[in-house]
């Protein structure tokens, strides 16, 4: 049996990329790690486009690695584990573009176990590898990094905008918004933290997946992103519309369907809530306490180590 380790994910000159929270959450749910070798920057664009060649006498017969992936960059992020040890590939953005692409380099590399943040990927994954073990994996979040802010009926701003939004909404008719990056009369926000202390002290905000508001990439995948968990952390009247994995790990859906208020315009809806913020503090309190126990990587994690444990392999 094989001991998974977990591989850092490159940490770009800021010292960002999405895929670490992952890595944390690993770690956090005491996982093991793997040391990464990731090429010198004046290589960087040359790793993105070679594929190094497989190596089957050399590979190690003890270790396989777990490995954070997007399609976009899939040479880069495995750098250089492909010529050594057997790859345990997590996806995430495998986007029907790319499904093709992602299955190429599966059969390639003769993978045995891989996990995809898209149930309904995974699903057509399963479909085109019978024999391969493929795991569903919501995404998460590092949710320490959110707060639960005070009450509705007390927050400073009226509707927080960012990401993707749906279209229809005039911010400008409301008096205490807030957007990220724009200046006109609204509050202009730059670091992770400053999106945190303004959602927590915000009382509505839109979530749409890109199902909705970039249909021609997503096609027939609607999935559950990170913006969810950001709003139910933060205690936020979520408006939109909620992907139908979000409606699974509930149990009930947590946010105010716009498609169930066609009747009255998104402005003319945001409004109403406004109108009756109190009635919706139970909700918002409700979806808050399913976070905690729902949205961090390490529960995530945690689910992962037990299938792969089912799998056959060490942790």
């Amino acid at each position: 049996m094989k001991i998974v380790k977990a591989v850092s994910p490159y940490l770009y000159k800021n010292g960002i990329n999405f895929k670490y929270s992952a890595f944390k959450g690993w770690m956090d749910a005491g996982g093991k790690t793997a040391s990464s070798h990731y090429p010198w920057r004046v290589l960087h664009s040359v790793s993105h486009k070679v594929d190094l060649p497989l190596i089957k006498l050399f590979q190690n017969k003890n270790e396989a690695h777990l490995r954070f992936i997007e399609p976009l960059t899939i040479n880069f992020d495995v750098w250089p584990d492909t010529a050594r040890y057997e790859i345990i590939p997590f996806f995430w953005d495998c986007w029907p573009q790319y499904l093709e692409k992602v299955c190429k380099w599966l059969k390639k590399h003769d993978v045995k176990t891989a996990i995809f943040t898209s149930s309904q990927t995974a699903e057509k994954v399963r479909a085109l590898f019978p024999e391969m073990n493929v795991m569903y994996c919501p995404e998460a979040i590092d949710s320490i990094h959110y707060y639960k802010g005070k009450d509705l009926k007390d927050r400073k701003y009226d509707y927080i905008e960012y990401g993707r939004c749906c279209k229809g909404i005039d911010s400008s008719k409301f008096d205490k918004c807030v957007k990220i990056q724009r200046s006109n009369n609204m509050v202009e926000l730059k670091t992770q933290e400053d999106l945190a202390t303004a959602m927590s002290d915000s009382k509505i905000t839109v979530c749409m997946s890109k199902f909705y508001t970039s249909p021609a990439v997503a096609k027939d995948i609607d999935t559950l992103t990170q913006r969810f968990w950001e709003g139910l952390l933060s205690r936020n009247v979520i408006i939109g519309h909620a992907p139908k994995e979000l409606i699974d790990l509930y149990g009930y859906n947590p946010l105010i369907e716009i498609s169930e208020n066609d009747n009255i315009s998104v402005n003319d809806l945001i409004k109403d809530i406004l109108l009756h913020i109190d009635s919706y503090q139970e909700l918002v309190d409700r979806n808050y306490e399913k976070a905690l126990k729902l949205a961090d990587w390490s529960v995530r994690m945690q689910n992962v180590m037990n299938y792969l444990i089912k799998c056959g392999y060490e942790l």
